[in-house]
């Protein structure tokens, strides 16, 4: 009787025991120095895998890095953030830096630390494994890393990704959502189709490009005022080709070697986008000459291929000659404001109205000079799209009051433009025609003969779209 009470009380104080450990947490605590006392009696090695290889992104990096914030034992983490997955329910999660997780691998147990250098803020993963183990496991390891790593990017893919550059020379990425495409962008179809062709012949022109020695890449130019359209036609361009978008803030980079390392970071099948070019260059920290060497240089030729790049400002005026020239900027293409063609395909768009009682009336205010921006037309044709008649008295009206100043504006520009063109007997007026040169160079004549040149029936449309640098 008192050997069963005995067993009947070390049974109540192991069931104590055990509620006490894993109700307080002290478990994890006992596993904890378990690890440590089996440490004691093995020898371990470690290898650090650095996000950067000198100047050079580690590729090896990233497919850990997708690696392990795959792994269920990331729970396990003292320290793990929280994010929104790609759906609105999703919840996933990161590992911290400075924390450590597990895995296990043909038997053997292996330990991954994010670490994070406090003083440059350098990255990196070592991979902590015995030594016991290192002949067996480690290159099956390490290829099973690289073959789930590509699985799940493979999966990711399929959402294209907006990166924005931050301090530090580092960029960041969100979801790249954005609806505007060739097919409901406002503009001029001759010009939209000879944009189409020549993405798609740049999509297949890998071997082309190399039986040339020429860099696998394509650069335009968009240029006009506010409003006009530019940031959505690089949208388009990012969903006509599936690529990613890199959107360079040049005030955020600190110098031409922090360009330079931007650059590198950038992969294949992107859009790299530099807007307001006219007006960062001179109010940062960047020069001309790092403008020059990321548009075209050794550098370039490393970390540029498979890239589209796209640099936007209001007017060519105040930039150096030697930053468009063929080569660096292949296409230019002019943002104009609004004229009647144009203001008739917005109408057709935002208002589903083809022909109306009221258009020749907004047709004699664009012929007698004033004008808007195609932004501003479409802000007052969507707070009235119930009224397609509402909506066109609000933009008569705008046009007989902003419009008119507009117009003036205008005006003064097409004069002065009009006599840069009599001095300039080689200059050439068309949609899309490599910039520069005079129209004497190999890529402009090439172009040409490829695409052939948009004939421009009025003077309001020789001023739209230029694609031959003065």
């Amino acid at each position: 009787m008192g050997r069963i009470l005995w067993l009947l009380g070390v049974g109540i104080v192991l069931f104590l025991v055990r509620i006490v450990l894993f109700k307080t947490g002290l478990i994890h605590m006992v596993k904890k120095w378990r690890r440590k006392i089996v440490d004691l009696f093995h020898v371990y090695q470690h290898y650090k895998v650095p996000e950067f290889n000198g100047i050079q992104e580690n590729h090896l990096y990233r497919k850990v890095y997708t690696y392990l914030n795959s792994l269920s034992s990331i729970e396990d983490s003292d320290f793990t953030n929280l994010f929104t997955g790609k759906k609105s329910n999703e919840i996933v999660l990161r590992l911290d830096r400075n924390q450590v997780v597990g895995d296990e691998f043909l038997g053997a147990r292996v330990c991954w630390t994010n670490g994070e250098d406090e003083e440059d803020g350098a990255k990196s993963f070592v991979l902590k494994i015995r030594k016991a183990d290192k002949r067996r496991i480690l290159g099956p390891y390490l290829q099973h890393i690289h073959t789930v790593s590509d699985e799940l990017e493979q999966r990711s893919t399929e959402l294209k990704r907006l990166f924005i550059n931050v301090v530090n020379g580092r960029w960041r990425s969100i979801p790249f959502n954005h609806p505007c495409t060739f097919d409901n962008i406002a503009m001029e179809t001759d010009l939209k189709n000879k944009v189409k062709s020549d993405l798609e012949s740049f999509l297949k022109g890998k071997q082309y490009y190399n039986r040339l020695g020429r860099v696998w890449k394509r650069s335009y130019l968009l240029y006009g005022p506010s409003g006009t359209g530019k940031s959505s036609f690089v949208a388009a361009i990012a969903n006509f080709l599936d690529y990613d978008v890199y959107d360079m803030d040049l005030s955020k980079v600190a110098d031409d070697s922090d360009l330079k390392m931007l650059l590198l970071q950038t992969r294949g099948k992107s859009v790299i986008v530099i807007e307001d070019l006219d007006r960062f260059v001179k109010s940062t920290a960047v020069s001309v000459s790092g403008i020059l060497n990321f548009t075209d240089s050794i550098l370039t030729s490393c970390a540029a291929d498979e890239r589209i790049m796209v640099f936007t400002m209001t007017g060519k005026e105040n930039i150096d000659p030697a930053v468009l020239r063929p080569g660096r900027v292949d296409v230019h293409i002019h943002f104009p404001l609004c004229d009647f063609a144009a203001f008739k395909t917005l109408a057709n768009s935002y208002l589903g109205v083809k022909e109306h009682k009221l258009f020749p009336q907004v047709e004699g205010i664009f012929q007698n000079g004033a004008t808007l921006s195609p932004a501003e037309i479409g802000e007052l044709m969507i707070a009235n799209r119930s009224s397609p008649t509402r909506a066109l008295k609000y933009v008569i009206n705008a046009l007989q009051t902003d419009g008119d100043r507009r117009g003036n504006a205008r005006r003064s520009f097409l004069e002065s433009g009009s006599r840069r063109s009599e001095d300039a007997s080689s200059e050439m007026s068309g949609p899309l025609c490599g910039g520069g040169g005079g129209g004497s160079s190999p890529g402009v004549k090439e172009f040409r003969k490829l695409y052939g040149l948009l004939r421009i029936k009025s003077s309001r449309k020789s001023e739209s779209y230029d694609a031959a640098r003065d």
